[in-house]
């Protein structure tokens, strides 16, 4: 098991932040550092983490999955049964706690496909703070069910117009509130990226799920050749990998969004060979970069997997071959959400889905006696709108139609 506190991994990961950030960073370090030595603070931790969270989530044979393969037995880590349907509250719940503990009474959060803003508001509801999400403007229209749940907990959503209007945006847009709030402002960041200590703690607090999963293979004596998570900045996989990292076995399988093609623009997928080293968002690691070393544009059906960088532990652990990467369509994510939905009566999430359409495509090429695990980092129900008005349009635009006719009336 690597230590707690890393702040770089190879080459990867550092703290390149303008001056004024680097006090609230080194306070961030301090004490979390601190609140992890803390029986209260993680006894407090782990009450959260059963009452309000749901935890520990199923780990489910999926056998009519499995049976449709036809190869390795199909398991399932059902993140998306944890409150708020994902696994994203697992390390907002951390967050928020630390928070508390500094005293400070503000959150600030970004968002891509809602889960994490939806988790940062639920939380904050929970313990009485104030809750900022700054989500691009784009996702707020392709996510708009999680934009009205944040708001029903009391959030202020602000919508971030800049750039490309999606998640990368919505960070900077953080980031430059909280250099000039950090006094009373928690910028409770939801991916394990961004300048150190984020990276290690946000994979700290996101172990929970690995953990869970390495005591039920335990307990069930499977035979494992693989554990698989889609893979935006990383926060699922590094949580879900990272009991695994350094055992030779099972191979670990990170799935990026292939998106619609390989062109600049297209796709995600930065561990294909398409990312560059660059330093974004006060960190260093694999990015997408055009020919100038700017950000370049992206596209993912999923707005979470929607991002030009790759958490800094992950690149380098690609580096190395301990996790090996592949890409996903967005039309084999959308198949598989329709197999596991009519196979398994689970509605997997869009990003969830690219690990779930390599599970089906990995598990074929194995033998009955052999196990994978998919990690569902999150259910669908944030992706009605979308799901729906691909998979069901004329039914669908004509309900929504009539909705508004009805309202209006």
């Amino acid at each position: 098991m690597e230590r707690l506190y890393n702040d770089f991994f190879g080459c990867f990961g550092g703290k390149y932040v303008a001056e004024i950030l680097r006090t609230p960073l080194d306070e961030l370090k301090h004490e979390w550092l601190e609140a992890m030595k803390s029986k209260d603070f993680k006894g407090e931790l782990d009450i959260l983490l059963t009452e309000f969270a749901g935890r520990p989530t199923p780990l489910m044979y999926a056998e009519n999955a499995t049976k449709a393969a036809g190869g390795a037995k199909i398991y399932i880590k059902l993140e998306g049964l944890a409150n708020t349907g994902a696994h994203k509250i697992n390390n907002v719940l951390g967050q928020a706690l630390l928070a508390k503990r500094m005293g400070k009474s503000r959150i600030i959060a970004e968002t891509g496909a809602g889960q994490h803003g939806f988790a940062t508001a639920a939380v904050c509801a929970k313990l009485g703070l104030e809750c900022r999400v700054y989500m691009g403007e784009i996702d707020i229209k392709r996510q708009r069910p999680n934009v009205f749940w944040m708001e029903l907990f009391g959030a202020e959503v602000e919508p971030v117009r800049g750039g490309a209007g999606t998640l990368k945006d919505a960070v900077n847009e953080a980031l430059r509130d909280w250099s000039s709030s950090f006094e009373t402002t928690h910028y409770l960041l939801g991916s394990a990226l961004g300048p150190s200590p984020y990276p290690d703690m946000v994979r700290e607090f996101q172990s929970v799920v690995g953990r869970e999963v390495e005591c039920e293979i335990k307990r069930r004596d499977l035979k494992v050749e693989a554990l698989i998570a889609c893979v935006g900045g990383g926060s699922n996989a590094i949580g879900f990998f990272y009991p695994f990292l350094n055992k030779k076995a099972p191979r670990l399988i990170g799935v990026e969004a292939g998106g619609t093609g390989n062109d600049p623009g297209e796709h995600a997928s930065r561990m294909s060979g398409e990312g560059r080293p660059g330093i974004v968002h006060g960190y260093k690691s694999l990015f997408l970069l055009d020919d100038d070393g700017q950000v370049g544009s992206t596209h993912s059906i999923s707005a979470g997997l929607d991002y030009p960088g790759i958490g800094p532990q992950l690149a380098y652990l690609g580096q190395t071959k301990r996790i090996e990467f592949t890409k996903i369509s967005d039309s084999e994510a959308l198949d598989a959400v329709q197999l596991f939905s009519k196979k398994e009566g689970i509605i997997f999430a869009l990003e969830s889905a690219h690990a779930g359409a390599e599970a089906i495509k990995f598990a074929e090429s194995l033998s009955p006696e052999k196990s994978i695990i998919v990690n569902m980092s999150g259910r669908g129900d944030k992706d009605l709108f979308i799901l729906a008005g691909i998979l069901d349009k004329n039914r669908w635009y004509s309900f929504l139609e009539e909705e508004v006719k009805g309202n209006a009336g």
